[in-house]
């Protein structure tokens, strides 16, 4: 019998969400994340623990004030609402007042891409809106959800002075990846047992929910053999694949084709300095210095698609920087799916099949440091780890393009004082004698910098991180003096089955 899909983690969400629609009062909710991390999903799961609940969903489209109210009454029909005040949908002003309207009869509405009243040609609704929020917070009947995933402009909405609906919210709710703990759980469910297998949908899905929905849907989960092209090819190559344009359509298009190639130089160069960025960028002909730093603060104050990562003790200013795309998902498709998703049109499909492959698994070296990063800190923040952190955990580079000094991870105790060196490899033979001798000397050389004088008199450790670890390999590394960790060691420690 096949399995089915379940609803997996949000508990505490779910809390939150349960406790605003319960609290007897009309309430304002703000819920923020980025697309397909599950925002509808979630009020759908918190509202259908309560039969006695109406409610209506409205999903704003990308156009112009006509095709918003004509998508807005479309969606009352669907819903067979009727109410007294208005019969039809003609305008703005006609939105806002059947949004109190259903409100003041105990309906709870849903709106999702809110952000795009940010626009221009759009703003005139909030005005609206803004009267009608004025006189319901006062009521204790229905509610209003509003999602949006891109954070700057739904800040812009809903807190900037300037704004009709300033100060309006009454709750506010951000959503992000399924941590740790709850992809283990799913992974249980569906038979993802195999460590590299466990990697390689991380690498590409991370926490997105939607997207192992559509693995389930594409039967891949479950898969041992041949799993990574077979995979690929069910969710990216065949014609009725459900991610073949879903960067396009969800990521690309929100920068109206700005940015790309931007975005693809830190696709294929991974984490990188800005000297670096600079060189690629000009050599690519695509404008100078200036618009370049307009595009990568764009990229990560707005849409939080690239960020900037510092090593371990270093200021904000400080001038080692290297910048990164911050989705997994956005970083593969560039790197290695996208190009061969359209060289398949004209190939044969195995042979840009295994061209992505193996162009994904460079990024999935990338993507192991992350995820131990955050396997740490997640292990640490729910007391179930073997190291209690006091800090984020980072890397260390002294110089931004790696050439000198450079370790993986850096993790530190300042209660016990205690500081663990990491080194994250793919592949556990990668943790060679040689590999180790160099390692081995990054952290001592460390220990001599100014960083490194911290942590005089402290205990340090030494850890060894991949996917998985043979028995006959960890027990020689641990005889050596490491720590050696994998993902079925977290696993136990994050998910109790």
């Amino acid at each position: 019998m096949r399995k089915t899909w379940e609803f997996y983690g949000r508990n505490q969400e779910l809390t939150e969400i349960e406790k605003i629609i319960s609290s007897g009062r009309w309430f304002f909710c703000a819920i923020s994340g980025r697309r397909r991390i599950g925002k509808t999903r979630l009020i759908q799961q918190a509202l259908k623990n309560d039969p006695d609940i109406r409610e209506f969903y409205f999903q704003v489209p990308d156009s112009d004030e006509r095709g918003v109210v004509q998508a807005f009454q479309e969606a009352l029909e669907d819903y067979d609402i009727e109410i007294e005040v208005a019969q039809k949908a003609r305008t703005f002003w006609d939105m806002a007042n059947l949004i109190e309207g259903m409100c003041e009869v105990g309906i709870i509405i849903i709106i999702d891409e809110f952000q795009y009243f940010h626009r221009k040609s759009l703003s005139e609704f909030t005005s609206h809106l803004q009267p009608r929020v004025d006189t319901l917070r006062d009521t204790n009947k229905g509610g209003l959800f509003v999602l949006g995933s891109i954070h700057t402009e739904m800040t812009a909405i809903l807190e900037d002075q300037t704004s009709p609906l300033f100060n309006r919210i009454t709750d506010r709710i951000e959503i992000d990846h399924w941590d740790f703990e709850t992809l283990f759980e799913m992974f249980k469910s569906h038979g993802v047992e195999v460590p590299e297998h466990m990697l390689f949908l991380w690498a590409i899905f991370e926490g997105v929910p939607k997207f192992y929905r559509d693995c389930f849907d594409q039967d891949v989960l479950s898969l041992t053999d041949d799993y990574r092209q077979t995979t690929l090819r069910k969710l990216f190559f065949e014609g009725s694949s459900p991610l073949r344009d879903e960067a396009t359509n969800w990521f690309l298009r929100e920068l109206r084709g700005r940015y790309d190639s931007l975005l693809k130089i830190l696709a294929n160069e991974g984490p990188c300095p800005l000297s670096q960025l600079k060189a690629e960028y000009l050599r690519a002909g695509s404008g100078g210095e200036a618009q370049l730093g307009v595009y990568l603060a764009t990229l990560i104050d707005r849409y939080r698609m690239v960020e900037k990562l510092q090593p371990v003790f270093a200021g904000s200013r400080a001038r080692k920087a290297r910048y990164a795309i911050t989705d997994n998902f956005l970083s593969a498709w560039l790197r290695g799916i996208a190009r061969n998703v359209q060289m398949a049109r004209v190939q044969p499909i195995d042979t840009p099949l295994a061209r992505a492959d193996a162009m994904l698994a460079v990024h999935e070296g990338y993507a192991f440091e992350k995820m131990i990063r955050l396997l740490t800190e997640e292990s640490s923040r729910k007391g179930v780890g073997d190291f209690a952190l006091t800090d984020f955990v980072r890397g260390y580079w002294n110089k931004a393009d790696g050439s000198d000094i450079e370790i993986d991870m850096v993790a530190v105790n300042e209660d016990d004082k205690i500081v663990r060196f990491g080194s994250c490899k793919r592949n556990a033979s990668s943790h060679s004698g040689e590999d180790l001798k160099k390692f081995n000397s990054h952290v001592e050389r460390f220990q001599k910098t100014k960083e490194g004088r911290r942590f005089e008199g402290w205990d340090i450790e030494k850890a060894l991180y991949s996917p998985v670890f043979e028995g006959g390999q960890r027990r020689f590394l641990e005889r050596e003096g490491y720590r050696c960790l994998d993902l079925v060691d977290f696993r136990k420690a994050l998910y109790f089955d």
